[in-house]
Parts: structure tokens; C-alpha cells; sequence
């Protein structure tokens, strides 16, 4: 199979799945390696974005996995044709509680009150509920509190293929830590 061919059964395999579908998955499809399969991906999103026509869609790189999904600006015409309603955005504190998660992982509910100063468990239930964080474990220490982490879903709602991407937190002067 040349590689143009793989492509192509690579952005169908892809389309079809309208979900997240593994290196280790599109390897065994096309009958090469993990490895090899994440630079095809890699390729074929940098060749797609590069093309010269405008699209709606992109290729996403997840970590060890990568989807084809539409781009944010053509969601509100997404949501009219299919009858999505809005979720609504999260609140401030849902956002500061998922800060605090996405930049300390694992962390307990504890450390998340610990940072904010406030009681987190509703936006700790709000952001598992979206599936933007989710148990990771328990801690190894009396009364085993959970551990949370951000998921998969997170990456991809926020256009990262991993947490490395995330922005240097600032602190109040300015300076990044």
C-alpha cells in the first residue's frame, strides 16, 4: 500500500469513527507500527491544514490518539442543523477548579479546596459529569480520597494533543512559574 493509499483509509477510518481512534488501532488497520501511524496522522493534518482551501473539519492529535472533528468557529451552524442545544459555558469556579486539575494532576478534592479556598465538590461533580475530569486512582493515605486527572475529551475540547500544550501559568506580577 503506497502512502497517499494509507491516507486515505486513514481519513476514512477516521470519519467513520467520529470518535478518538488510537495509533495502536490504525496501525493494526493499515498493517504498520504505533509509531509509524502517528506520523502518518501527523502528516496528513499538516498536509490537510496546508492545502491552500479553506475546511471545515481538522485532524486532531490526542495524545496517543487523533479524531477528525469540525472546526470551533462552524459550531453554532452544527448545533442549529442537529438540534444541540448548549450545554452552557462553565462557571468561573468550574474553570478555576479545572486550573487547579489540569495543572497539578492527579490532586485530590482536598488540595483543588486547599488552592481555591472554597468547597469544589459541585464543580468537581460538573466537570466529571462533562467528562472534562475523571478519578485517576485513590491516594494511599487513611480515608483513600480520590485522585482526579483531566481526561481525553478535555484535550480535545480545548484543541491540545497534550498537557505539555497547556499555557505557563502567570502569577499576580506577571512573571510565569
Amino acid at each position: 500500500m503506497t502512502k497517499e493509499e494509507a491516507k486515505r483509509i486513514l481519513e476514512a477510518v477516521l470519519f467513520a469513527a467520529g470518535h478518538p481512534v488510537t495509533f495502536e488501532k490504525l496501525g493494526e488497520v493499515l498493517g504498520i507500527s504505533a509509531e509509524e501511524a502517528e506520523a502518518l496522522a501527523a502528516d496528513y493534518a499538516k498536509e490537510y491544514e496546508s492545502c491552500g482551501l479553506p475546511r471545515g473539519i481538522q485532524l486532531l492529535i490526542l495524545g496517543k490518539a487523533c479524531q477528525l472533528v469540525t472546526k470551533e468557529v462552524f459550531a453554532p451552524y452544527i448545533k442549529e442543523a442537529l438540534g444541540i442545544k448548549d450545554g452552557g459555558n462553565l462557571s468561573k469556579a468550574s474553570l478555576e477548579t479545572l486550573a487547579v486539575v489540569a495543572y497539578n494532576q492527579p490532586v485530590t478534592r482536598a488540595y483543588i479546596e486547599q488552592v481555591r479556598g472554597v468547597d469544589s465538590s459541585y464543580s468537581v461533580g460538573v466537570l466529571t459529569e462533562r467528562e472534562l475530569i475523571e478519578e485517576k486512582g485513590r491516594l494511599d493515605v487513611p480515608g483513600r480520597p480520590r485522585l482526579y486527572g483531566t481526561t481525553e475529551n478535555f484535550l480535545r475540547v480545548f484543541g491540545l494533543s497534550s498537557l505539555s500544550e497547556l499555557p505557563p501559568l502567570k502569577i499576580a506580577d506577571g512573571d510565569a512559574i
